[in-house]
């Protein structure tokens, strides 16, 4: 008879500790800041009520690395920042100082390697965006590619502090938007419902989640050339792509149809004023890799619009809430049509579209 076998048991781990990972400065006086302020953009001096001073040096990086910019990194880390780096929400990299005199050949060193320096204040942060064709299952479009061409065009704002208030700006892949909020956004747009190859859908889909999966119950079984298939209520379907990953055969993506839009006046902040949902303020515009010149051209135009007019300390959704919405396509030449800056009016009739909401 075997032994009874003996079962392992489970370790929760949780959220791993981050203090051992902290500078030494920055774990000591944790909790204990008296002030901070920005001696340059780029440049976060943090005093403690201790006496103790720190300085973060903030760059920019993109969001996907090879293991040689890490390795690059890593290696600037330890010969100019005291062995100590960390990664922001936002695809910076900060490195802590604990004298002044560090500061200016970190700078130089960074820059040497092509890391542009900034971020901080009132500047274009980098652009918070999703993973693009490298990992997502359903992207429309390349994030990352349409940020990496947005921030050629915008380097010189991320490195200057000169904005009215900061700039966040976001990108995502589809309409599910896991770049979220931002006072800017560009967002993929499919304008026509999927088209199914019926030949490989009963092999490929598990169709019970398939039709689970849409959000407006547009998608339903069926026969189609005696296979089991499924066919879509145009209707109903709002073209979101969410039956795209649990089926394939589903295809949505094309090069005619599938189109960016832009999002303003988006916010997490409460600072100053509420938190903001943004609203969309153009769209049909073309997908075009690799550098998407309609796009880069008309957010550039948003941002120098938005810096002549903008009173100081005014976020985009604020200078909007001032100037009123007539105006801002006025002053930034956006054509406006009845399907722009949906105010949430029409909330119950859009919302009672869904399968989930109801009232």
């Amino acid at each position: 008879m075997n032994a009874p076998v003996q079962m392992r048991k489970p370790k929760e781990t949780g959220v791993p500790d981050n203090k051992k990972y902290l500078h030494p400065l920055l774990a000591k006086n944790y909790g204990n800041w008296k002030y901070h302020d920005r001696p340059r953009p780029g440049v976060l001096h943090h005093v403690s009520h201790s006496g103790d001073e720190v300085w973060s040096v903030r760059a920019g990086t993109q969001r996907q690395m090879d293991v040689y910019t890490i390795r690059t990194l890593c290696d600037i880390a330890d010969k100019f920042a005291e062995g100590r780096v960390r990664f922001t929400i936002r695809s910076n990299i900060e490195f802590m100082v604990s004298e002044e005199k560090k500061v200016a050949p970190l700078i130089a060193e960074l820059e040497k390697h092509g890391f542009p320096v900034g971020g901080t204040g009132n500047s274009v942060t980098m652009i918070a965006h999703t993973q693009g064709w490298l990992h997502c299952d359903i992207p429309g479009t390349d994030a990352s590619g349409v940020v990496k061409a947005l921030m050629d065009e915008l380097v010189d704002e991320f490195k200057r502090e000169e904005m009215p208030n900061r700039v966040h700006l976001s990108t995502s892949c589809c309409e599910i938007n896991c770049g979220g909020q931002a006072d800017i956004a560009i967002i993929v747009q499919h304008t026509k419902p999927p088209v199914i190859n019926h030949d490989l859908v009963a092999n490929v889909c598990e169709r019970p989640a398939v039709v689970a999966r849409c959000p407006v119950a547009a998608i339903r079984p069926a026969m189609v050339n005696g296979k089991p298939s499924l066919e879509i209520d145009e209707s109903k379907c709002m073209c979101c792509g969410a039956c795209y990953p649990p089926c394939p055969p589903m295809q949505i993506n094309d090069p005619e149809n599938s189109k960016l839009a832009i999002w303003v006046g988006g916010k997490n902040s409460n600072a100053r004023g509420k938190p903001t949902f943004m609203k969309m303020v153009a769209s049909g515009y073309p997908n075009n890799a690799p550098r998407w010149p309609e796009v880069s051209e008309a957010v550039k135009n948003i941002i120098r619009v938005y810096k002549e007019d903008a009173r100081p300390w005014e976020r985009m959704a604020d200078w909007i809430d001032r100037i009123g919405w007539p105006r801002f396509f006025e002053k930034t030449g956006l054509p406006f049509t009845k399907y722009l800056i949906d105010d949430w009016r029409g909330s119950r009739y859009n919302l009672n579209a869904s399968t989930h909401i109801r009232f």
